[in-house]
């Protein structure tokens, strides 16, 4: 299995998190702004220039109110009107899944805006990054992000999907594009990549400086039946099949993980052990979501201009996926999936034939960009382009995500 980070989700499920109070041992820097996740018209939460989230509730009968983040929770402070207030340590920059603890109980924030993650809808905070031009909302032409509704002979069911179309699609007449199948992590859906990802505008922006060709993306749900009739293990709370901010910095390739290489060997141990990440995920993407995607969207319907990638569980597809069918996409991407190498590939000579690319990322807080690199070396070695990339200073989460599709959209189809 391929992250250490699941001993210490399994513990924290277990025990509840940690729980830190803010005393005034630590000095806070008073200039906390309403965060761009904040509801309108609502006043808290707030995020300052360390990081911290400062969140604020009426709760005047309540015993004990916290912040949980991270799978760490930070109390708040009552005041004689029973408003609590407080704030968290400083966190990452970029998005991050939070909730309210009130006297035991886990609620969202009634001040944030909501998204769905560690398989629930909740709230989320946005904490600026240094480099957020590139999925800023900006003065450009702006494609569609389409909610639409299909038909899967393999749930026997009516499934949502997400379609990013570029700018030029409705105007473009009989022009065909590529196509991205693009899948999200543990305890999220259809609606991360658009929602947490800013997807829509990463490409918005790199179709308009000149760095991305024009392409369709395609956003599906992955969280389905797993093999064996496994259920993929419960990420802790506040984290998506993420590690929490608490967490050491996970090893690439060490034991220890959910999903990754290992969770397919016979004998594998720990949470995931013996699952197949593909799963029915696999038939609905070859059976149903490839052909209606193929009859209703005017994309170029050949391996050439295919490509599949995911982030954590969905890099895990990804590599199950594509080592298992060689002919079917030319471009792979792991974002926090694990690595893949030329070994894990049962037919080479067809792999070697069609595959153009193989990108693999991580944050740099997951650690294990030495092994990265050193898969990225042997698909080189094969003539096949590998490509690492490591985002600086994050982890786990949403902002090493962004970075590594707008870095990988550059790369593709070209």
């Amino acid at each position: 299995m391929k992250y250490r980070y699941v001993c210490l989700l399994s513990s924290l499920v277990i025990t509840g998190g940690l729980s830190l109070a803010q005393t005034n041992q630590t000095q806070v820097k008073e200039d906390f702004k309403v965060s761009s996740t904040t509801q309108p018209g609502k006043q808290y939460p707030q995020v300052n220039s360390e990081g911290r989230v400062r969140t604020s509730i009426l709760a005047p009968q309540a015993q004990r109110v916290q912040i949980d983040i991270g799978a760490v929770k930070y109390d708040l402070v009552k005041d004689e009107k029973g408003v609590w207030t407080g704030e968290s340590a400083p966190q990452d920059e970029g998005f991050h899944y939070y909730q309210l603890n009130i006297d035991g109980a886990s609620v969202p924030d009634p001040g944030s805006l909501y998204f769905y993650g560690a398989s629930r809808a909740g709230s989320g905070i946005e904490i600026p990054a240094k480099d957020q031009d590139f999925y800023a909302v900006k003065n450009v032409p702006h494609g569609h992000l389409r909610e639409i509704h299909y038909f899967s002979k393999t749930t026997n069911s009516v499934r949502r999907i997400y379609v990013y179309t570029p700018p030029d699609y409705d105007k473009s007449g009989k022009k065909k594009y590529p196509v991205l199948y693009l899948q999200h992590g543990m305890g999220e859906d259809e609606t991360g990549w658009g929602n947490q990802g800013r997807t829509g505008f990463i490409m918005d922006n790199l179709i308009a400086e000149g760095k991305a060709l024009p392409f369709i993306i395609v956003m599906e749900n992955g969280s389905v039946n797993f093999g064996g009739g496994a259920r993929p293990p419960r990420p802790a709370q506040g984290a998506p099949g993420q590690a929490p901010a608490a967490a050491p910095a996970q090893a690439a390739g060490q034991p220890g993980a959910a999903g990754g290489q290992g969770a397919q060997r016979p004998g594998a141990q720990g949470p995931g052990a013996g699952m197949n990440f593909a799963g029915q995920f696999q038939s609905i993407l070859f059976d149903d979501l490839i052909p209606f995607i193929e009859s209703n969207f005017r994309v170029m319907a050949d391996q050439k201009h295919r490509a599949l990638a995911g982030l954590s569980m969905g890099g895990m597809q990804t590599r199950s996926i594509t080592t298992a069918n060689p002919g079917k996409f030319s471009y792979i991407g792991m974002f926090s999936g694990g690595t893949m190498t030329p070994a894990d590939v049962k037919d080479m000579d067809t792999f070697k034939k069609n595959v153009k690319l193989v990108f693999m990322s991580f944050g740099s807080k997951e650690g294990g960009a030495a092994r990265l690199q050193a898969a990225a070396d042997e698909w080189n070695k094969t003539g096949i382009k590998g490509v690492t990339y490591v985002s600086t200073g994050t982890a786990h989460e949403w902002q090493t995500w962004r970075r590594s599709l707008y870095q990988f959209a550059q790369l593709l189809f070209k």
